[in-house]
């Protein structure tokens, strides 16, 4: 039995997501996902369909190595901006540059440090002067290679310069690939007096090409990792409310757990398997709201934002980390993510909306990715919640929370119950 909570009428986002998913075809989890295809070099590839802005995202090994024809065959110019990330190794860097060049482009490279701290409109500011000096074209690509904040900032700079140019996605780390890499997200945080203010200066952009070479995490730290496979938990409990519709919703979930120690102990094939899989399911729903438009009651696009709320006002607080040290900290977006899917699960069992079995199954996943399911140095639930209030989804002041109302499937609800909210932040203190 869950705790108790007032009852609650049956709210019309429940009858209509019921419809909407009623209407989707159900497909089982081991037959092949209908929007990924093999290429003639075994890349897994993932079409994200919208119309005239579709592209293709390509998934597997040794992609950068062919970054050059790639990007040649996806646009018309031939001057490359490369924004890389600072820690990425010079072999890397060596590869893609080769490459570029031996098709033809002539390139220019700067290097950012990707922290959320400098994940600004002057850091911004920097990229386009740079590119400016260049006398980059309309036609000519800006090419982001690494993690998720390489690509939102690179992104961002190529929507704005000349009123957009093309984009080049070529994402290093799990979390990069199977998140903000695809669906044209791109922008940067404001910093205010209490802390930095998560992505409320963007634009959406979409890229020509995503290229997710998958070999590059071979090399990545496990904490790195973890964070990644956060994403594809949120993914999994999502599963059933997408486009795709698995049927049973819970299937992603189960298979998800099911490979979680194999590609934490170095399962290269099960890694890009779980790489397509994620970006296929948000290619889906990306193709079915492109901009986060449809209302609260159809979900849309605002479903991949599953435990997102809580995690942003998280990842506001710089000193947060998760084992309580400070030279852990800031904590990493998947691991604050992690914390988020455990917060959006309590606050759905104090609505009634989930049954104290799903959040424990919850919890015990994103244990298993060996992330922290409870968090030391909270503050109080009103200044969590007035940090909340900063997330781009509130609508006439009011919160609207992804929650999770079944393993697999989630709604969009609007101004929840502060009670309830507190019940989710209480859920990850330590301590508690």
């Amino acid at each position: 039995m869950h705790r108790s909570a007032p009852q609650i009428p049956r709210m019309p986002w429940r009858d209509c997501a019921e419809r909407h998913r009623g209407k989707k075809m159900k497909r089982h989890m081991g037959e092949p996902f209908p929007n990924v295809r093999t290429d003639d070099a075994g890349h897994d590839v993932v079409r994200v369909e919208l119309a005239e802005r579709s592209y293709d995202v390509l998934i597997g090994d040794g992609l950068l190595s062919e970054v050059g024809p790639l990007t040649a065959e996806a646009v018309s110019g031939r001057r490359a901006f490369v924004v890389m990330d600072e820690h990425l190794p010079e072999h890397v860097m060596h590869t893609v540059l080769n490459s570029l060049e031996s098709a033809g482009f002539g390139t220019t490279l700067t290097v950012v440090h990707p922290t959320e701290a400098n994940k600004t409109l002057d850091t911004v500011d920097r990229l386009l002067h740079e590119i400016a000096e260049t006398a980059h074209e309309r036609r000519d690509p800006v090419i982001a290679l690494g993690g998720g904040i390489v690509g939102d900032i690179a992104g961002f700079a190529g929507a704005v310069y000349r009123r957009g140019v093309p984009v080049i996605q070529c994402p290093t780390t799990l979390l990069s690939m199977v998140d903000a890499s695809v669906g044209g997200k791109t922008g940067a945080n404001l910093m205010s007096r209490t802390g930095l203010r998560k992505n409320l200066v963007g634009a959406f952009w979409q890229p020509s090409l995503v290229l997710a070479d998958t070999g590059v995490l071979e090399s990545l730290p496990e904490r790195h990792l973890r964070s990644g496979l956060a994403e594809c938990l949120k993914h999994a409990l999502i599963a059933g409310s997408t486009p795709l519709a698995l049927d049973p919703a819970d299937a992603m979930f189960r298979w998800t757990n099911e490979i979680l120690l194999k590609v934490r102990m170095g399962d290269a094939e099960l890694l890009r398997r779980l790489v397509s899989r994620s970006v296929a399911l948000k290619a889906a729903v990306v193709a079915g709201d492109e901009r986060e438009e449809a209302p609260s009651s159809e979900g849309g696009r605002a479903i991949l934002n599953l435990g997102h709320t809580f995690a942003h006002a998280i990842e506001t607080i710089p000193h947060l980390s998760p084992d309580g040290r400070s030279e852990s900290s800031p904590l990493h977006h998947g691991e604050a993510v992690a914390l988020g899917l455990v917060c959006a699960g309590a606050c759905a069992v104090h609505l009634g909306l989930l049954d104290e079995e799903s959040l424990r199954r919850i919890r015990v996943a994103v244990e298993r990715l060996g992330l922290e399911s409870h968090l030391i140095g909270l503050p109080p639930d009103e200044e969590l919640i007035d940090r909340m209030r900063h997330d781009k989804k509130v609508l006439s002041g009011r919160l609207r929370l992804v929650l999770p109302t079944a393993i697999g499937e989630a709604v969009v609800v609007e101004d929840p119950v502060r009670e309830s909210i507190f019940a989710g932040w209480k859920a990850i203190r330590a301590g508690r």
